[in-house]
């Protein structure tokens, strides 16, 4: 039987579980994705998304911090992370549930509720994060959302190319599906206070509103007509409203907001009305027939082609669907004629930081030029309308207009309350979003539990990573493994992304199957054991490890060439004794060297091994969820 040890410190995961650490919500890639290699589609869906209650969103639209922390990108490149989950996620997610009960499969347990109430304050990735962990926890949870429909940035800020509606509506279905209520077209501020809530008998808040303002450019015009703000646009874009843009349009900003807008703008193309029998086909042409969009668009940027915040991916995807990108540029004025915006005057930026790493850009004189432009788009940032907040509420501003937490709890300074998402850290991704939700879950249980509610019981535990250690006696690698390619994501073509067409098709499974293949399983490593205490037997130095290693990294070294500490020295010739006897009965302790990040755990040294000194042991990692 393997033997079965826990950790509660989840830094303990970055040597050993990268993608796994790298994620903010710990889920563990690796193991999804070998189980996608063998074929275990169901239990690879579970594994996804026990940790994230928005796996089939983060399969289409997730940074994947995971995947440059990958150590087959040190081979080659990293494993296809984000769309392997969109490929399970197809599978066994919500897009194939007709029953949402199938969800109870994930966690395996029965929620049984407190009848503690909790509000939610805002429905986007955090709010939701927040409010699916506190229903598994059996909280009474309420979600008031501002807008008319739910899903925060997911919803209005996020191209439906990109992302479908459909979709979102479907995940966010799956945590009502626990118990969770939605209130809609609820904003605090206007209907309803921090007092009110208090009032109705909440323990506790969850602050997740999100950062929905955007940020101006103070420089001449501004003010015209036909300069809009990117979240404006995305948004009444993504509630179906007609925006007006003109033949050409300049998108001011290099992050991915940016991208976004340059893409959607681009997107709103004329569709000539042809022959067409059906009556549903001729509505849908006959509505994007009045779509009068731009045929020409740019984008303007401080930063150099190395310096854009945004995604590479995306910025070659624009690039491809002909979007032209002016990098080391600055906004110098927006010219206007009869009140109306006719240009766009630029200057070139020299540097966009200083010698302290601060953003402070320098501009080159006398470098002006104008761009003719019938619509200007400022994607320069969001920040949050927080003027709701009142005195007696007892919650702190930072100097950033971000509410103040505490980063381990986000906690505000008002007892009960917590913030977290962009309110609390400005815009980021959305994977970031929902771990502020589950983190805040946690805490709010935490903080409920020690507030000794009269007849309610508690049981707090924190949280913690399972570790399974394994010994893999049959372990082998399928031939030219590391030799594989990337497999590309398939993607639909240029001349047929129009409208909300997505780009991204996602893999079949041949595909996905031979993605996951290339996986070098770092969860699993070599173990050298020479003294015969775990095999009963001892390392001959025969070599045959050395010899037979493809990449070179491993070594067997006398302990005299070591140069290292004496305490260290003394430790290794301690606990991994290897001696070397010659005839004059001198002995010599050696020591194996292995370069981890080198390692492509084929598991050739651990069958050359002629005495079985060497075995492959694996390590499966999960997070310990806080279900009721």
């Amino acid at each position: 039987m393997p033997d079965q040890i826990k950790f509660v410190d989840l830094e303990w995961l970055d040597s050993n579980f990268p993608c796994m650490a790298a994620c903010p919500v710990h889920t563990e890639a690796g193991r999804y994705v070998a189980l996608i290699e063998e074929g275990r589609y169901r239990e690879a869906y579970h594994v996804a998304r026990r940790p994230n209650p928005f796996a089939s969103i983060c399969g289409r639209i997730c940074a994947a911090p995971c995947e440059p922390v990958c150590r087959r990108g040190k081979l080659d490149q990293p494993i296809a992370i984000r769309a392997l989950k969109q490929f399970v996620c197809e599978r066994y997610g919500v897009e194939s549930m007709v029953d949402l009960e199938k969800l109870k499969e994930v966690f395996g347990k029965t929620v049984t509720k407190n009848g503690i109430k909790v509000a939610v304050i805002g429905a986007g990735p955090a709010g939701f994060s927040c409010a699916h962990d506190l229903a598994l926890l059996g909280y009474e949870v309420t979600v008031f959302e501002a807008q008319s429909v739910a899903g925060g940035m997911l919803r209005l800020g996020v191209p439906e190319y990109r992302l479908p509606r459909e979709l979102i509506r479907l995940e966010i279905n799956a945590i009502l599906s626990l118990g969770v209520e939605l209130k809609i077209n609820s904003a605090i501020g206007r209907d309803f206070t921090i007092a009110d809530l208090k009032r109705q008998g909440f323990q506790a808040m969850f602050i997740a509103i999100g950062a929905h303002r955007s940020r101006d450019l103070q420089i001449e015009g501004v003010e015209l007509d036909g300069v809009l703000r990117a979240v404006d646009f995305l948004l009444n874009v993504n509630l179906g409203y007609r925006v007006e843009l003109g033949k050409k349009v300049i998108v001011i900003g290099g992050g991915n907001v940016a991208i976004d807008v340059a893409r959607t703008a681009a997107r709103q193309e004329r569709i000539e009305v042809g022959h067409v029998t059906e009556v549903a086909e001729a509505l849908d042409v006959a509505r994007s027939a009045v779509r009068f969009g731009a045929k020409e668009v740019h984008m303007v940027c401080l930063e150099g082609w190395h310096e854009m915040p945004s995604n590479k991916d995306e910025i070659n995807e624009a690039l491809e669907e002909r979007i032209q990108i002016h990098p080391r540029k600055g906004p110098k004025r927006i010219l206007g004629k009869d009140g109306k915006v006719v240009g766009f005057e630029t200057i070139d930026c020299v540097s966009v930081f200083d010698e302290r790493g601060r953003f402070n850009p320098k501009f080159a004189l006398e470098t002006e030029q104008v761009m003719e432009a019938d619509t200007v788009i400022m994607a320069i940032g969001q920040t949050s309308d927080l003027s709701w907040i009142q005195l007696e509420d007892g919650i702190e501003i930072t100097p950033r207009n971000t509410i103040k937490v505490d980063s381990k709890t986000l906690a505000t300074t008002a007892p009960g309350i917590f913030a977290g998402g962009d309110v609390s850290f400005g815009p980021r991704n959305a994977i970031d979003a929902i771990a502020n939700g589950k983190k805040a879950a946690q805490s709010i249980h935490h903080y409920i539990a020690g507030k000794l509610i009269e007849g309610v019981e508690l049981e707090f535990r924190e949280r913690e990573v399972e570790i399974i250690v394994s010994n893999t006696s049959q372990y082998k690698r399928e031939w030219g493994y590391e030799k594989l390619a990337r497999v590309p994501i398939p993607t639909l073509p240029i001349d047929r992304r129009i409208g909300v067409s997505q780009v991204e098709l996602g893999y079949n499974e041949e595909q996905a199957r031979r993605e996951a293949s290339r996986c070098l399983h770092c969860w699993v490593n070599t173990i050298f054991e020479p003294d015969g205490e775990e095999t009963g037997t001892e390392c001959i130095l025969c070599g045959g490890c050395v010899d037979i290693c493809p990449e070179d990294c491993i070594d067997l070294v006398d302990m005299n060439r070591i140069d290292a500490e004496p305490s260290l020295i003394e430790e290794l010739q301690k606990e991994y004794p290897v001696i070397i006897k010659g005839e004059t009965g001198e002995s010599v302790g050696a020591v194996m060297i292995k370069d981890e990040d080198l390692c492509i755990r084929c598991g050739l040294c651990a069958r050359r091994c002629p005495v079985g000194c060497i075995s492959m042991e694996s390590y499966t990692a999960s997070e310990i969820l806080p279900v009721n």
